[in-house]
């Protein structure tokens, strides 16, 4: 009998570890895709390719550095870059910022000579 308590014990402490194992692991995974940032080149890929829906582009380029932005509540980290092409036989440049964690454009803005 006292062999039976012991067996008993030891798979109900082995139930526990490995439920506490399995929701630590969710709650670990979860955590990290929500501090995880897109890489820079992804950004700047996306950015190209929706200016690339409007016309050719000449050049492209992006800061790797994440930069803090706040915007009254809303905290956030982001990436700038830019993109030059040729309007009206004309080379026009645009400055983007671009959230780290979605890619999402948060402005753009044209350079004005």
């Amino acid at each position: 009998m006292n062999e039976e308590n012991e067996l008993s014990y030891f798979k109900g402490g082995l139930a526990i570890g490995v439920s506490l194992g399995i929701i630590s692991g969710i709650a670990s995974t979860l955590w990290y895709q929500k501090k995880r940032t897109l890489d820079a080149d992804l950004v700047l890929e996306n950015v190209k390719a929706a200016f690339l829906k409007e016309g050719p582009i000449e050049g492209s380029w992006i800061e790797f550095e994440k930069k803090p932005l706040r915007k009254f509540a809303v905290h956030s980290k982001t990436y700038n870059g830019g993109i030059s092409r040729l309007e009206d036989g004309t080379m026009v440049q645009y400055e983007f910022t671009a959230d780290a964690f979605t890619g999402t454009v948060i402005d753009v803005k044209r350079i004005k000579d």
